[in-house]
């Protein structure tokens, strides 16, 4: 099973739509449960709602085989800590889908440490549904000490631009 959800503060038809568009492949045979926001797409060939209770979310969440979603990092981390492969495909400011492209910067990071495939564009969605089959995340390491030192740095930083 595939659980897609975009998060609930904003649709992304564009993204519900392409996956909604694979599932109507003949010979696609995998069940998705979705989580699609007020989307002003209703998808064809899967059921979606607009949101459910988080029971019901970590419900589907943990009896997926696989996740797809927008590149936002809660839904990241949590995929990275239950060690899920995930599909993301970023919002984009030039379709009025956020206010920046942070997510665009997020996915491309976070796939080249191997830890999620990105759908750059609808017309990417398909190749990248058939690679989660088979997607294998890299583990996620700790790694305390460079953080310690980059917060350290930027109290430094700090400390010194107000003296």
């Amino acid at each position: 099973m595939i659980f897609l959800t975009v998060g609930t503060q904003f649709p992304f038809d564009r993204l519900v739509k392409a996956v909604d568009e694979v599932a109507g492949i003949n010979g696609f045979d995998e069940q998705i449960v979705a989580q699609i926001g007020d989307s002003s797409y209703c998808p064809e060939n899967f059921e979606a709602a607009p949101s459910v209770e988080k029971a019901v979310f970590d419900q589907h969440f943990n009896e997926a085989d696989s996740i797809i979603s927008h590149a936002g990092m809660g839904t990241i981390t949590m995929a990275l800590d239950h060690r899920k492969p995930l599909l993301v495909m970023p919002r984009l400011k030039k379709y009025g889908e956020v206010v920046n492209d942070h997510q665009l910067a997020i996915a491309n990071k976070f796939e080249q440490l191997g830890y999620l495939l990105v759908a750059y564009g609808a017309e990417d969605v398909p190749v990248k549904m058939k690679q989660l089959k088979s997607f294998v995340p890299q583990e996620r390491q700790p790694c305390a000490d460079i953080v310690a030192a980059r917060i350290s740095m930027f109290l430094n930083e700090l400390s010194k631009s107000r003296s």
